[in-house]
């Protein structure tokens, strides 16, 4: 039998905290092992407990959440943790800079227990999830912003190794499509597409989706605006 997937909850509300905690805990396959109620207390509580994944939220005392975030899933560290970051602010800056920092998903807090149990089910399976209002919007628009013309971003240059299949893919995946829906509109198996995915995240030297998604944006592969 598998075992549940580990949860560590980080809110500085005690009674949002206990909130996602009875919703998490009550699922068969999820497990919370421990609250946090601000940044220094998340990050020693991930580091100590190893969750499986870290639900994340933005402002907290002490340290907020996004740099919480960089100093568990950060540039340089060496085993990043998994971070969905949660949080009522729907706000272009902060999207942006939790997914920078190394997040791996971002929901808002007004989406519902079932949406919260899937975000943290997909973040588990190694998927990166952004709400599906913020995705080309957010991440779009700041790709964009942030790429300087004459300094193509990281893995650019990569971008050429991919076939036109998987570059199709990719420009999918910037769109906030699943595998379910990439494989519905390439009239492929899921399993193919998966392996696709697989695929372009290892010639790229990326982590995961979300990255796929920033890449795409920054070097021009996704139209913002289209």
């Amino acid at each position: 039998m598998t075992p549940p997937v580990r949860v560590l909850v980080c809110d500085d509300q005690a009674l949002v905290r206990a909130g996602f905690s009875v919703i998490l805990d009550a699922q068969p396959d999820l497990t919370v092992v421990g609250e946090a109620g601000d940044g220094e207390e998340a990050v020693a509580l991930a580091l100590a407990l190893r969750p499986d994944i870290v639900v994340m939220d933005v402002r907290m005392p002490l340290l907020d959440g996004i740099e919480a975030t960089r100093r568990l899933a950060g540039p340089g560290v060496e085993t990043p943790a998994r971070i969905l970051v949660v949080t009522t602010f729907n706000l272009d800056e902060y999207v942006y800079e939790a997914l920078r920092a190394g997040a791996s998903g971002f929901l808002l807090k007004d989406a519902g227990p079932a949406e919260l149990v899937g975000a943290v089910r997909t973040v588990a399976a190694g998927e990166a999830l952004l709400a599906p209002a913020v995705t080309r919007r957010l991440v779009g628009s700041f790709a964009a912003r942030l790429r300087p013309p004459e300094q193509p971003p990281p893995g650019h240059q990569r971008l050429r190794s991919l076939s036109p299949r998987e570059t199709e893919v990719l420009r999918l995946i910037a769109a906030g499509l699943s595998n379910a829906e990439i494989a519905a509109a390439m009239v492929l198996s899921p399993e193919t597409v998966k392996t696709y995915v697989s695929r372009i995240l290892t010639k790229l030297d990326l982590r995961d989706r979300v990255q796929a998604v920033v890449l795409a944006y920054r070097s021009g592969l996704a139209d913002v605006h289209g």
